[in-house]
């Protein structure tokens, strides 16, 4: 999909209405407005590589890195956002693709920061396409909307049936600790994965929409006073699933846990999924990591290395 495609596609949502106004500074979508970044990983003389890259600021990798003690192959990218953060008009897009039997993970420098708007919206349109035998971790930091932002994020997932894709999305309700109208003070939080096979057969589509003034996203069954999501998935062959599902435990107690987690299967044979809700990002971020150290295991026969102090 082009960038003007993609740019199109999400300007038609139906969220998006009331928030089309140009900007005062400069309009959407305009010159230094969007950054663009494209990944390829390939197999080169038995290793896994970064073997194409394509950058436009403010989105910038410079090169992939071996650091991975438990998984050396793995070639690690972080996306650096030279920016300070996403503004009103801002249009990203972001394209990854791994090759048969290659490997890569990446992940960001930070948290994504969507800034105060007082017109228009920002957008990110991400794809990621996996061929057969490849596996990619694709994890990005917490995405924090900042009070009256605006943001959508359109993903598709292309994943043969034979690899393994662990994406994920964490989000916080707001700059929580900066002030309580922070706390879900956002107009809008928009986040779609639209999931197919490389024969074009859909698996899914997984949304995620908050908008302002919707009492209902605090109740009990959402995010029930909790402050931190995590919407994390695994497409995987059917088996490698069975495995992973029968080694995750579920984090629901009686008592009110620092975060509350649960599996469950995806439509079509796609995989699991993974959502986590806590009190703080840290609570949320320790039980993705139990999981995807699991998918690592079960997948790929590797663990995770022992977390960084600073984690």
């Amino acid at each position: 999909m082009s960038l003007h495609e993609s740019l199109r596609r999400i300007d038609e949502y139906r969220e998006l209405n009331g928030f089309r106004t140009e900007p005062r500074q400069m309009r959407a979508a305009g010159p230094g407005k969007i950054g663009a970044l494209r990944l390829g990983f390939s197999m080169r003389g038995g290793r896994s590589v970064l073997s194409d890259l394509y950058r436009v600021t403010p989105l910038l990798v410079q090169q992939a890195l071996y650091w991975d003690e438990a998984m050396p192959e793995l070639p690690i990218c972080s996306i650096i956002s030279i920016g300070g953060g996403i503004l009103q008009g801002d249009r990203y897009t972001i394209d990854i693709s791994v090759g048969e039997g290659a490997c890569a993970q990446v992940t960001s420098q930070g948290a994504n920061r969507i800034h105060q708007m007082d017109a228009n919206y920002a957008s990110q349109h991400q794809t990621v396409t996996l061929a057969k035998d490849a596996y990619l971790e694709f994890l990005p930091d917490f995405t924090i909307p900042y009070r009256d932002s605006r943001f959508i994020n359109d993903t598709d997932l292309v994943v043969h049936e034979d690899a393994t894709l662990l994406y994920g999305e964490m989000m916080m309700t707001g700059r929580k600790h900066h002030h309580a109208s922070e706390r879900f003070g956002f107009d809008l939080l928009s986040m779609t994965v639209n999931a197919r096979r490389p024969d074009g057969r859909k698996l899914f589509t997984e949304k995620v929409l908050i908008e302002k003034g919707n009492e209902t996203i605090d109740f009990a069954a959402v995010m029930g006073g909790y402050d931190a999501f995590a919407n994390i998935l695994c497409i995987t062959p059917p088996a490698v699933a069975e495995r992973i599902r029968e080694r995750v435990n579920v984090n629901f107690g009686d008592e009110r846990p620092r975060a509350i987690s649960g599996v469950s299967t995806l439509p079509n044979g796609a995989g699991l999924m993974l959502r986590v809700v806590g009190v703080e990002s840290y609570d949320v971020r320790a039980e993705v990591r139990n999981f995807w150290k699991v998918v690592r295991e079960e997948a790929r026969g590797k663990t995770l290395p022992e977390e960084f102090l600073w984690r």
